[in-house]
């Protein structure tokens, strides 16, 4: 491992820093990853209570607040290929409470709720114009999972020129393994990954 740390800071060891006008994403906090009984199941509850106290530092703050979810139509044709690989995204077809959201985050009056058919929230979206429109110029990650529609997303946000940070406890996986390798290679290449503690010093400071 000390190998594969130094080679990855002689190349990738730059940080990003922060922006001066970010907005927080918080990616498909559904109920198909906290209900046991669901294919999706993540164990993610502890992932969840980071991102609200994210959220609540972000409102404080003054800052744009984003949630994603999937929606499919009957039958998921505007899913296309995603959704004929990915067997349980029927769980998010409209109507089916798999893909409500979870107790304690319920959207407010004044978060952006931004519903998507592929992994990444700007993928098929309004979300990189209308974050352009308010003057947004970086991103905060939260959400689920790391590995899936976290990462789309944070390549995206990168790929649309939005400097980009992910929080390190406020996005979470199914297995401890996808998470920490995602974790480390968006560190590496596209975000600053930060702690829960680091991003509410940063808010708390705008």
């Amino acid at each position: 491992m000390s190998d594969l740390n130094a080679s990855y800071a002689k190349a990738y060891g730059n940080k990003a820093g922060f922006g001066k006008r970010p907005a927080l994403l918080l990616i498909d906090f559904v109920q198909a990853y906290f209900d046991r009984d669901c294919d999706l199941f993540a164990d993610v509850d502890d992932t969840l209570v980071s991102a609200l106290r994210v959220r609540a530092a972000a409102h404080k703050a003054g800052i744009p607040v984003v949630l994603t979810n999937v929606v499919y139509q009957p039958g998921g044709a505007d899913g296309g290929r995603f959704f004929e690989k990915v067997k349980p995204l029927s769980s998010f077809v409209a109507g089916n409470p798999m893909g409500e959201w979870p107790e304690g985050l319920d959207p407010t009056a004044d978060e952006l709720v931004i519903s998507k058919q592929y992994p990444s929230a700007f993928f098929g979206t309004s979300l990189a114009s209308t974050l352009t429109a308010m003057g947004v110029d970086s991103v905060i990650l939260t959400g689920l999972t790391t590995s899936g529609c976290v990462r789309a997303t944070c390549v995206d946000a990168i790929s649309h020129g939005f400097i980009t940070t992910v929080v390190s406890e406020a996005v979470g996986d199914r297995h401890e393994g996808p998470h920490e390798a995602n974790l480390f290679d968006m560190n590496a290449k596209y975000a600053d990954v930060v702690s829960e503690a680091e991003i509410t010093k940063h808010l708390g400071a705008l």
